[in-house]
C-alpha cells in the first residue's frame, strides 16, 4: 500500500518486517515514520516492532534452522538461492537505488553502486556456500581425525543506517552461505532497502524463517534481539557504545559475537606520492556518504617537505565541493538526520574554540529543502594529535590535515588513536610501503590505493576499539560456523 507523497517526490510507502515467510505488521500495530534526509518529508512507514515480535522472528529462525526444508539443504543448494537472490537484486537496482538514495540522503551514484554491491555479496556467497573445507589431522596411530565446520544456528544481526544495503549483503550472505538462519535488526533511521531485500529472498524461494526481519528503534527492537537467549550468535556493526552492550548480551547467553566499531583512519602522504593520483582518492574517502563511513579517511598526514603543496591541492579540492539532495547527484548528500548535524556541529564549534584553521569549506546548492539536513564539507589543519578532531570519530565530511617528519614519526601518528579500521599509505617506495603496512595497527592498509567501501572478497575488521572479528570474504564464513572435530578409531 502506498499513497502519493506531500512533496510530490514519491509515494509514501507502508511496509512490514518480514517474519517467518510473511509480511507482517507489528503485533501491537505501532508502527513509526521515515523521514527523507533531504528535505525532511514522510516518505515512509514502518512496523514499531517490540520484544513480542522479535520472539517471533527468533522462533521461527530456530524452526527453519532446525526442521525446515533449510536444515535438509546441501550447500550448493543454498549457493543457488543467494545466487537467485543476487539477480534478482540486479534486475531491482533502480528501485532499489531510489529507495536507499530517499532513505539515506545518497548521491544517484552511490545509491546505484551500493546496490550492486548487495548484489555482488549475493553473488560472492552463493559462488562461495560449497567451497569450505575441513582438514584432515594426523594423530595417533589407528584414528583417523578430521574437522567439519558447520554453522552456530541462528544468527542475531543489528545493522546501521550508513549503509543498510551493504552491511545486509555482507552479514545475510555469509550467514546464509554457512547455513544459519538469520533475524535482522536494520536501524530505523535507514532500512527500506533491507526490508525490500528481505521480501525478494522470499520470491526467490528461501524457505519460512530463514531471513527475517524486524524493525523499530533501537532500545526496543534492538535490544530484545541483542538479548534473546535463543540466539546462537551475534553481528554489529556501529558504535563502541553500543558495541559495549551488545558484547555483555553474547556474554550473558554466552554466545560468540563480531562487533565493527568505527575507525579514525589515517591517509598518509610521503614527499615522493604520486599527488596526482593521491588527492582524488583523499577527498573522495572523506565526502563519500557525507562522511558517514565507518572506514572514512579522515585524517590526512602529511609529510612536512610537502606540506605547503598538499594544502593548496586540498584547498582547492574542498572548496569545490558541493553538497545537496539526493536526487542532484552532487558531490555530498545529506547527513542522515539533525541529530547527525548537530553532532558534526559540535566538532565544528570545538574546533573554532580552540583555534583550529579552517582550511577550506564547501559549499551548499541553492535552495535546498529548508527541511534537509546539510553540512558542508571541510578542512582543518595543521591539527594537533591529541585533538579532538584527530582522535575521535565526527562521522561527517571533515577532514583534519596532521604533519609529521619521518617515517617513524608517521607510524606513532597514524597509531595514536583509540581505532584501528583501516589506513592508507601512499608512497613510491615499495620498501616503505611494506613496512608501513606491517607496522600500522589497522585490519586493512591499503598501499597508493583506498577501496575498504568495496572489497566484498576483503576480509573486513578492525583492531582495538574498532571492535573484532572479520566480515567479508571466507574470513566471514569462518565466522559464521564452529569447527567439529571428529575422530574415528579404525583398529
Amino acid at each position: 500500500m502506498s499513497e502519493k507523497s506531500a512533496t510530490g517526490t514519491g509515494a509514501i510507502l507502508h511496509l512490514d518486517a518480514v517474519i517467518d515467510g510473511s509480511l507482517s505488521p507489528a503485533a501491537a500495530g505501532r508502527r513509526l515514520d521515515v523521514l527523507s534526509p533531504s528535505d525532511g518529508a514522510l516518505i515512509a512507514t514502518l512496523p514499531r516492532c517490540d520484544a513480542a515480535d522479535v520472539g517471533r522472528a527468533v522462533s521461527a529462525a530456530r524452526r527453519g534452522f532446525e526442521a525446515g526444508p533449510w536444515a535438509r539443504m546441501t550447500a550448493a543448494e543454498r549457493g543457488r538461492l543467494l545466487s537467485r537472490l543476487s539477480n534478482l537484486v540486479s534486475e531491482k537496482i533502480d528501485e532499489l537505488a531510489d529507495l536507499e538514495c530517499r532513505d539515506t540522503g545518497k548521491p544517484l551514484r552511490q545509491g546505484r553502486a551500493d546496490i550492486a554491491a548487495l548484489a555482488r555479496y549475493f553473488e560472492f556467497y552463493g559462488g562461495a556456500a560449497d567451497k569450505v573445507m575441513g582438514d584432515t589431522i594426523p594423530t595417533a596411530d589407528g584414528f583417523l581425525a578430521l574437522t567439519l565446520r558447520e554453522p552456530h544456528g541462528v544468527v542475531g544481526g543489528i545493522i546501521p543506517w550508513n549503509y543498510p544495503a551493504q552491511i545486509m549483503g555482507r552479514v545475510v550472505g555469509g550467514a546464509l552461505a554457512m547455513g544459519n538462519t538469520v533475524v535482522l535488526k536494520p536501524a530505523e533511521d535507514a532500512c527500506l532497502s533491507v526490508v525490500r531485500v528481505a521480501a525478494l529472498a522470499l520470491e526467490a524461494g528461501f524457505p519460512a524463517g530463514v531471513l527475517n526481519v524486524v524493525t523499530g528503534y533501537g532500545d526496543e527492537a534492538g535490544a530484545a534481539l541483542a538479548n534473546h537467549p535463543g540466539l546462537d550468535f551475534l553481528t554489529f556493526t556501529g558504535s563502541p557504545a553500543v558495541g559495549t552492550l551488545i558484547q555483555a548480551a553474547a556474554a550473558r547467553n554466552h554466545i560468540g559475537c563480531t562487533l565493527e566499531l568505527g575507525g579514525k583512519s589515517p591517509q598518509i602522504l610521503f614527499q615522493d606520492a604520486d599527488l596526482d593520483a593521491a588527492v582524488p582518492v583523499v577527498v573522495n574517502a572523506i565526502i563519500q556518504n557525507c562522511g558517514q563511513t565507518c572506514s572514512a579517511g579522515s585524517r590526512v598526514l602529511v609529510q612536512q617537505t610537502i606540506w605547503d603543496e598538499v594544502v593548496e591541492i586540498l584547498r582547492a579540492r574542498i572548496r569545490a565541493l558541493v553538497a545537496g539532495p539526493h536526487h542532484l547527484d552532487l558531490d555530498l548528500g545529506p547527513l542522515i538526520s539533525a541529530a547527525q548535524v548537530a553532532r558534526v556541529r559540535s566538532f565544528v564549534d570545538r574546533a573554532a574554540a580552540d583555534g583550529i584553521p579552517l582550511i577550506a569549506e564547501g559549499a551548499i546548492a541553492p535552495d535546498c529543502p529548508a527541511g534537509g539536513c546539510y553540512t558542508p564539507a571541510r578542512l582543518y589543519g595543521p591539527v594537533p594529535p591529541a585533538h579532538p578532531l584527530a582522535r575521535e570519530e565526527v562521522f561527517g565530511p571533515v577532514l583534519s590535515m596532521i604533519p609529521f617528519r619521518d617515517e617513524d614519526e608517521a607510524v606513532d601518528l597514524a597509531n595514536a588513536t583509540d581505532f584501528g579500521l583501516v589506513a592508507g599509505v601512499w608512497t613510491r617506495d615499495g620498501q616503505r610501503g611494506l613496512r608501513m603496512a606491517r607496522r600500522i595497527r589497522a585490519g586493512q592498509v591499503f598501499v597508493n590505493a583506498y577501496g575498504a567501501g568495496g572489497g566484498i572478497e576483503l576480509p573486513f575488521g578492525g583492531f582495538k576499539k574498532s571492535g573484532h572479528g572479520r566480515e567479508k570474504g571466507f574470513e566471514a564464513l569462518y565466522e559464521f560456523s564452529a569447527t567439529k572435530t571428529v575422530v574415528l578409531r579404525h583398529g
